[in-house]
């Protein structure tokens, strides 16, 4: 496991940082009626390998789970990136 690795990691870990801040802020502008983070941008978070944090920020933050969209395709950009995620581990490090 070389440097790679580690660099990969650790942006995996600020893209789903980075998602999961995305939840939280926008649900505190929600509550405040002050201008919002477009959906589109919540998603492109997620899409962008933050899948976990985005999950975790609208279970944290009870944030957007009513919206079928956002309950059923987040989940799914989760599951598909652990999916690929696994494909990976196991033709180039297993």
């Amino acid at each position: 496991m070389g440097s790679v690795f580690y660099v990969l990691i650790a942006l995996l870990i600020g893209t789903n940082l980075n998602a999961f801040a995305l939840m939280g802020i926008d649900k505190r502008r929600a509550e405040k009626h002050r201008w919002r983070i477009p959906e589109r941008t919540l998603f492109l978070s997620a899409l962008l390998f933050g899948g976990l944090g985005a999950v975790l920020g609208m279970r944290v933050f009870r944030h957007k789970t009513k919206h079928w969209y956002f309950a059923v395709g987040m989940p799914v950009i989760l599951l598909a990136q652990l999916a690929l995620l696994g494909f990976l581990l196991k033709e180039f490090v297993l």
